[in-house]
């Protein structure tokens, strides 16, 4: 495997996890812009994307592959419930 093929590997692997990270940032951003009027997009995207990653790596260790549907699953939860913790916070 050279450098090129490790790259796209690398970044298909991240992929999910950044787009559902950005989706859900911006949706969450537009509807409940009262509550997170302290918090930028980046920011919200940030802690999303960190949290989905978090999930897919480590359903990556657990089942030894990537792309399982639990994994997916687990991603959204995460995703959604690291957003939600920015709600709540002051």
């Amino acid at each position: 495997m050279n450098f090129l093929d490790f790259v796209w590997h690398v970044s298909n692997f991240a992929a999910p996890a950044l787009l559902l990270g950005a989706i859900s940032s911006g949706v969450v951003k537009l509807l409940w812009r009262g509550q997170l009027r302290d918090w930028t997009w980046m920011q919200l995207c940030g802690s999303a994307v960190a949290a989905s990653l978090a999930v897919c790596i480590t359903g990556l260790i657990v089942t030894g592959r990537d792309g399982r549907m639990v994994t997916y699953a687990g991603m959204v939860f995460a995703c959604a419930a690291s957003l939600w913790w920015r709600t709540r916070r002051p």
